[in-house]
Order: C-alpha cells, then sequence, then structure tokens
C-alpha cells in the first residue's frame, strides 16, 4: 500500500466533522440499542411488535460512526467510505420519504432524515470533492 503523502483540502475542518459525525453515530447507535421504541413514542407510531429490528439499525448506525472516526483519522485515505456513507444518507431519506407519501408513517419521523441525513449531505460531499484528488491518484499506484 502506497504511503499517504498529499493532503485534502480543507484537512482540519473534514476532520472535524468525520470525528462528529463517528461519535454522533455511535451515540445514536447505542441509544437506538438501549430504547428502540424511542422514534415510535416521538412520532406518536404505535409501538414495534420486534423492537430487536430497530435495534439492529442502531448497531448498524454505530458501525458507521466507527467508520467515519477512521476517515477522521487518516482523511486522505476515507473517500470510499465516505462515498458509502453518502449514499446511505441519500437512500435513507428516500425510503422515509416513500413511507410517508403511502401514509405508512406520519411526517413527524422527518426528524430522523433530518439529523442522520440531510445535515451531513453538504460536509460529506465537500469531503469527496476535496479528497477525490487523492483518492484518484492512490488508486493508480495500488497495483497488486
Amino acid at each position: 500500500m502506497m504511503p499517504v503523502t498529499a493532503t485534502i483540502r480543507r484537512r482540519r475542518f473534514h476532520r472535524l466533522v468525520f470525528f462528529v459525525a463517528g461519535v454522533y453515530n455511535i451515540g445514536w447507535g447505542l441509544y437506538a440499542v438501549y430504547d428502540p421504541q424511542w422514534l415510535f413514542r416521538l412520532a406518536g407510531l404505535p409501538p414495534l411488535n420486534h423492537p430487536q429490528i430497530f435495534a439492529c439499525l442502531g448497531m448498524v448506525v454505530g458501525l458507521y460512526g466507527i467508520i467515519y472516526l477512521e476517515v477522521a483519522r487518516v482523511p486522505e485515505r476515507g473517500w470510499l467510505l465516505a462515498a458509502v456513507g453518502l449514499l446511505g444518507k441519500i437512500l435513507g431519506p428516500i425510503g422515509l420519504a416513500r413511507l410517508i407519501w403511502i401514509g405508512t408513517w406520519p411526517k413527524s419521523t422527518i426528524v430522523l432524515c433530518l439529523t442522520n441525513d440531510l445535515i451531513w449531505w453538504i460536509p460529506f460531499a465537500l469531503y469527496l470533492h476535496d479528497s477525490w484528488p487523492v483518492f484518484r491518484d492512490w488508486r493508480r499506484f495500488d497495483v497488486n
């Protein structure tokens, strides 16, 4: 593996963003495991029959937090990890919009996407833009 020699633009900003994203996701994930009914109470939905499903979602969100901490640690090597994270943050709201559109979930559940997804779109996209040149150049040398 080629050592990282180039640095990305706005490195300190991106490190801070991904550190905060990592801590937030780990905290959100732990709370979802501890209290998997919180969103349903907040949104006025009936409790889940199988809260383990939401707890499992919490575990996945928490694992994303670990990935974001790795991007914060070495932002020059995090392009692909952040791209997967941003894709999840785009697909999640699409799924929620569908649930709201067909009337399965109320509009009050939008809070889930505001804090988990939408607020991260611009900083994640900016990171992908800033880190692309390093990722592109690094890929050229990673031939085995």
